[in-house]
């Protein structure tokens, strides 16, 4: 369980392919400081993942398929930044909202603009999470707890503060840029169908 308040940010330093999955190396010496060990769940970029491997200032995962058949892991490139978390601990603060780091889909960012001290940033819904994405909900991209400002047709915005924006990847996020997307788990449960 998490925050989608962003801890850390890393660098990829390797992104292999191994047997359909991928070998994900990512440096955070920062991140490490705060005790990581083997065995522990990280978010990376909204991403639940389990470290295998933890050295002085570089952290492995092991990226099965289907994580990356629903994530944008795969796509990452050597030197590209992405969003850690380390996982809450019985008793934490949590300032943010519930995020369990399993992504539902990808979605595409359309748009991005100046607003007031930050921006405003529009995000296509994927079809079958059109019902889960409300104003004044929230959802989490690329591990990002943010708040739906509104929502029109198929698509949303985000009202981003500058504090997000200088400690987040979504200072890089541009038109075009696929975003892992996470729905508010309790909106997930309470319109199941049944």
């Amino acid at each position: 369980m998490f925050s989608g308040l962003i801890g850390h940010t890393g660098r990829v330093v390797a992104n292999e392919e191994v047997h359909g999955g991928r070998h994900l190396v990512i440096e955070a010496p920062h991140a490490i400081d705060d005790g990581i060990e083997p065995k522990d769940s990280i978010c990376v970029n909204g991403v639940c993942l389990t470290a295998a491997k933890v050295g002085r200032a570089r952290i492995a995962f092991d990226v099965v398929p289907e994580t990356l058949a629903c994530s944008t892991l795969g796509d990452l490139d050597d030197g590209e930044h992405v969003n850690l978390e380390l996982s809450l601990k019985l008793g934490d603060r949590l300032g943010g909202h519930l995020v369990y780091g399993h992504i539902d889909a990808t979605a595409e960012v359309l748009e991005r603009a100046p607003e007031g001290q930050g921006e405003r940033l529009t995000v296509a819904i994927p079809a079958a999470l059109k019902r889960y994405i409300v104003p004044k909900g929230y959802v989490a991209l690329d591990g990002i707890s943010l708040t739906v400002a509104s929502v029109d047709g198929d698509r949303f915005t985000i009202a981003l503060i500058p504090e997000t924006i200088a400690r987040t990847t979504l200072s890089a996020a541009k038109p075009g840029r696929k975003v892992n997307l996470e729905i508010d788990p309790i909106a997930r449960y309470a319109l199941a169908e049944g």
